[in-house]
């Protein structure tokens, strides 16, 4: 496992980023799936940040049971920096590619690719 982040990977750290102090697995599954658009499975975002927490990218603990959860206890995560330091230089590398080609894209998707 490298040093560099997968599509999946990334999506789940900033929806982690996003959430701050409320990161837990079903509030990042929520946040990817309101803000792409796309289904995600829950066994999806929990095999990710375990991978992630393997590598050190994120940290995890264990919050205070919750009436609403019948007294059970929720897994909270957040970003490391070394994990907040793989998914800037990923952000950044992205940005610099895409940089100045909304339009060429716009062009080309409403073309047909001709």
């Amino acid at each position: 496992m490298g040093k560099t982040l997968g599509e999946f990977e990334q999506l789940v750290l900033f929806a982690v980023v996003r959430r701050g102090e409320d990161a837990y697995g079903a509030a990042v599954r929520r946040e990817i799936e309101t803000r792409t658009g796309r289904p995600v499975s829950a066994g999806a975002v929990y095999t990710v940040l375990e991978r992630l927490e393997s590598r050190k990218l994120v940290a995890s603990w264990v919050g205070e049971p919750t009436p609403e959860r019948g007294g059970r206890r929720r897994k909270y995560y957040r970003v490391e920096p070394r994990g907040a330091r793989l998914l800037r230089a990923s952000h950044d590398q992205i940005q610099k590619m895409a940089e100045g080609l909304a339009p060429k894209l716009a062009r080309l998707a409403d073309s047909g690719g001709s």
